[in-house]
């Protein structure tokens, strides 16, 4: 649920997002989706945010 514009329940420090918060460290999609770049991930190192879009 989005609270001024921010989803308080996904936490971010991806400020170069664009669907970062920048007022504060959240997103502000309504949801988002995890993902991986490896065939077996192990580490959350091996783990993406697919929703990323680059502020450009």
């Amino acid at each position: 649920m989005l609270v001024n514009g921010k989803n308080e329940c996904i936490q971010c420090t991806i400020d170069n997002c664009a669907y970062h918060a920048k007022s504060s460290d959240y997103c502000t999609l309504e949801r988002i989706k995890v993902g991986t770049h490896e065939e077996n991930p192990t580490k959350k190192e091996c783990t993406d945010c697919e929703s990323f879009k680059n502020q450009a």
